[in-house]
């Protein structure tokens, strides 16, 4: 694969999608070891990393301009709904990500559990999708660019 602008941002993205997740994993480990205080501090680098991952995201889309299908126009419709899928799936997970981190901020451990059980698994299925996502666009079939949001608003 050839890096340039239009790749290198969805590469950096993608890889703090997947530490995120990867984080996540750990966290889950730790509180059922009982390890509290490590769980805490890995759930917040999980955060962060998600963090990373949409300012990444955000600026490229701004800025540079998302990717467009590249595939076969019989794939098109397939892939379009699966990426709705991605996109409603990350919206809650994100949600539902900040919510089980302000219940535990709050020490409210009780709801905390259940929402961050819920959160870790659509989190993980998120990850999947988004990894699903970029090796559609970038790898298998690479296709063409749009504009920067700040050009379409502008109509430059």
């Amino acid at each position: 694969m050839n890096l340039d602008v239009f790749t290198v941002f969805p590469t950096i993205s993608t890889s703090f999608i997947v530490i995120s997740a990867v984080l996540v994993a750990i966290g889950w480990w730790q509180i059922i070891k009982g390890k509290r205080n490590a769980h805490k501090k890995t759930m917040i680098a999980a955060a962060v990393a998600a963090l990373i991952f949409f300012i990444v995201y955000m600026s490229r889309t701004v800025f540079i301009g998302n990717t467009s299908w590249g595939g076969p126009d019989d794939l098109k419709v397939y892939y379009q709904v699966f990426l709705i899928f991605h996109i409603v799936l990350a919206t809650v997970a994100a949600v539902f990500g900040i919510t089980t981190l302000v219940l535990g901020f709050k020490e409210k451990y009780a709801k905390h559990r259940k929402w961050g059980r819920v959160t870790a698994v659509i989190w993980f299925i998120t990850a999947i999708t988004g990894v699903a996502v970029y090796v559609l666009l970038y790898l298998l079939y690479p296709g063409g660019h749009t504009k920067p949001v700040w050009e379409v608003i502008l109509g430059a």
